[in-house]
Formats: C-alpha cells, sequence, structure tokens
C-alpha cells in the first residue's frame, strides 16, 4: 500500500478505532503511540551490481508502559491528524511504500509491510506482514526465479556476491 492510499484509508474510516494486526492474531496494544513518521530515500546497489532507489513512508509505533491497559484504541481521525500535521512540516511522496515500524518484548523491531485491512466489529484493522529478503538479481547470480535462494546461491565465487 502507498502513503496516498494509507491516508485516503484513514480518511474514509475516521469515526473508527485504528488496530493493527502485526501477526495473526497479534495486535499492537491499545496503548499505542506514533511517535515518529520517516520521509525515506533508500538508494542501493544489490548483489549483482544493479543500483536501484525508492522512497518509503515509515510510521513508527511505540507502546507505552505507563498506559498498559488503556481501554481505547487510538481513532483513525487521530491517527490522520498526526499524519496530516506531519505532512504539512515534510510533504508526503504519496505514491512511497508505506511500513509500519514496530516491536515489543515479545516481537522484534521490523518494518512490516501493510498486506491489507478489514472492518471487523466497528474497528479498522489495518493487517501487517513481515516480507522474507530476496535476491534482486536472480539472473545474475543463476537462482531461477521460482526458486528461493538458498545459502549457497550466493557464496563467494559464485558471480554473484
Amino acid at each position: 500500500m502507498n502513503t496516498s492510499e494509507f491516508i485516503t484509508l484513514l480518511a474514509e474510516h475516521q469515526d473508527k478505532p485504528l488496530l493493527f494486526e502485526y501477526a495473526p492474531g497479534m495486535l499492537v496494544g491499545t496503548n499505542y503511540h506514533i511517535t515518529e513518521v520517516k520521509h525515506i530515500t533508500v538508494e542501493s546497489v544489490d548483489c549483482g551490481a544493479g543500483m536501484d532507489s525508492w522512497k518509503e513512508t515509515i510510521i513508527q509505533l511505540w507502546e507505552s508502559p505507563s498506559e498498559l491497559g488503556k481501554s481505547d484504541y487510538m481513532s483513525a481521525y487521530k491517527a490522520l491528524g498526526i499524519l496530516r500535521k506531519v505532512g504539512t512540516m515534510k510533504s508526503y511522496e504519496m505514491d512511497a511504500v508505506v511500513k509500519i515500524e514496530y516491536g515489543n518484548a515479545m516481537f522484534h523491531a521490523a518494518q512490516l509491510h501493510v498486506s491489507g485491512f478489514l472492518v471487523k466489529e466497528g474497528q479498522l484493522v489495518v493487517t501487517l506482514n513481515v516480507q522474507p529478503t530476496d535476491c534482486k538479481s536472480k539472473e545474475a547470480c543463476g537462482v531461477p526465479e521460482t526458486e528461493t535462494a538458498n545459502a549457497n546461491a550466493c557464496a563467494p565465487g559464485s558471480g554473484c556476491c
């Protein structure tokens, strides 16, 4: 989901509590805050010497220990207000992929992709997932497109790494 789609989603569901499901059946706590919005430009060189660049919007969530047991989730309206305020300070690249950065004591900190959403029991539930790493130069590395790269596929001397 890109930044424009995410902001539109929040605008369409302003009246609903905003929940994030970071793993099947696992929700970010009611005590979460949006603590940072990052406008990222990634410039990369892959293992086949291919260059690439793209933009990302990273929204960081944090669970406040002082608000454990809080009964209500942040509303989509409040989240939208935060994102709009950030947008007045630093313009968004609206086509940039949006990611949610989150971690807690039971889940490693990660930048999670928005894989979808659903409205359930009057709540907007944004579903997140972890995207595995991948070899972007499968052809240069001799890795068939249908296979996942194994530990030896990009071994030193293979022409890949």
